[in-house]
């Protein structure tokens, strides 16, 4: 039982951490000036003033609107809102998002773990904002978190927690919305068929399908514009060899122009896919179903020819994933804990604006990729365990007195064997 002395310490360290973390996010460099919410804001006025979509340019940029018309249908609400509440609609979203998706991630882990859950919850949430990819959502006003959210609704619907047959068979909606608003996420269609998700899988695909139907239905002239046309366009999100593109082919792209870039990624990204199906084969039959849906996040990034640092937000449940099983290792347990700190660090860096595009040199191949790298290596790494979500089996009946002390402390006893 927690003490008056306890949650008030805990309470402080919690608005400490929240001050601190208040203090980063307001003076840090690299406000983004709720760009693509002016690029959302702009495109859909756009469009219902004139009846076309993908030849507006922001004022100034050479940067438009390059989502599928769907994307563009969710966003017309917007044309009822002035400029700064749409904003806040925005930053309301994505806070939203944010908040179910770490209650999500770090809720179970507590719980299992026996841990105080709102002070567990709030000091993930201060370490969570504090990484470059929330960050730049959040400064953007892009969408990557809400599309998170919805692919792991499904994981949700799917989980052994959700006993309704009615709630089951939404599994895949949320899903095909994201794969219907960005294309990147279809990915998690192949990882519902690898995976023997028939249902959901089909569910996935119909809504996929029909949200691009309503694209066609709305505006059917820029929907075949999109798919013939803009969708092959890939000068308009610009250079692969950005550093803000942390994917392989924007890994490729800095190392050289002389190397043959398309074909070395496709080989990378067949690579990267095989790596992929092997070990979400290895989690699905672990039924560790957190590692799975981490890694199909990570491919995404990867095999995507743009992957902006905004878009590895799908990196943050491999990196639960990860501290999670440190804390469970009895040998280098200090090792990995330092391993997770050290990636930590460097998601939230910003390390990679550091360095030139044009700069060939193993700086710009360590730091100006760290992001992508960092994202290969979980891929490669990221612990796969068996059933992490169920509860621990009960102690064995011949060492009651074992099994008492961590009760006593309010923890969960260490499962046997």
């Amino acid at each position: 039982m927690l003490t008056r002395g306890t949650t008030t310490a805990r309470s402080a360290v919690l608005a400490t951490a929240v001050l601190a973390t208040t203090l980063v996010l307001a003076f840090i460099p690299g406000h983004r000036g709720w760009f693509d919410v002016g690029v959302y804001y702009g495109t859909v006025r756009h469009w219902a003033d004139t009846g076309r979509l993908y030849d507006y340019v922001r004022p100034g940029t050479v940067y438009g609107f390059t989502y599928p018309p769907f994307a563009a249908v969710c966003m017309l609400p917007m044309r009822l809102f002035g400029w700064h509440p749409a904003i806040a609609v925005s930053v309301a979203l994505s806070a939203a998002a944010t908040a179910l998706l770490l209650y999500w991630l770090v809720d179970p882990i507590a719980r299992r773990r026996g841990w105080c859950r709102w002070y567990a919850y709030g000091l993930a949430a201060c370490l969570c904002g504090l990484t470059n990819p929330v960050r730049d959502t959040f400064s953007f006003g892009q969408v990557n978190l809400l599309l998170v959210a919805l692919v792991f609704a499904d994981r949700q619907l799917t989980s052994r927690q959700i006993t309704s047959r009615r709630w089951r068979l939404l599994a895949g909606v949320g899903t095909g919305l994201a794969a219907a608003i960005k294309l990147t996420p279809a990915l998690f269609i192949v990882h519902l068929l690898l995976t023997r998700q028939w249902r959901a899988a089909a569910t996935a695909t119909a809504t996929a399908l029909g949200a691009t139907g309503v694209g066609f239905l709305i505006g059917p002239e820029v929907s075949r514009q999109f798919w013939t046309a803009t969708l092959w366009d890939t000068n308009r999100v610009g250079g692969f060899a950005n550093m803000s593109n942390q994917s392989l082919q924007g890994l490729i792209a800095r190392l050289g122009p002389q190397l043959p870039g398309r074909t070395l990624w496709v080989a990378a990204s067949l690579a990267v896919l095989a790596i992929w199906a092997y070990r979400l084969h290895r989690a699905t039959r672990a039924g560790d179903s957190l590692a799975a849906y981490s890694l199909t996040g990570l491919a995404c990034c990867l095999v995507s020819p743009i992957t902006w640092v905004h878009h590895l937000v799908w990196m943050l449940p491999a990196l639960v994933v990860l501290a999670d099983a440190a804390l469970d290792r009895t040998r280098r347990r200090r090792w990995w804990l330092t391993l997770c700190w050290l990636l930590q660090l460097v998601v939230s860096s910003g390390m990679v604006w550091l360095w030139r595009p044009d700069g060939r040199d193993l700086g710009t191949l360590f730091g100006g990729s760290a992001y992508a790298l960092v994202s290969l290596g979980l891929l490669i790494a990221v612990p796969i365990r068996h059933r992490p979500d169920h509860p621990d089996p009960p102690a064995h009946p011949a060492a009651p007195a074992t099994a008492a002390a961590p009760k006593a402390l309010g923890r969960r006893p260490a499962a046997v064997g």
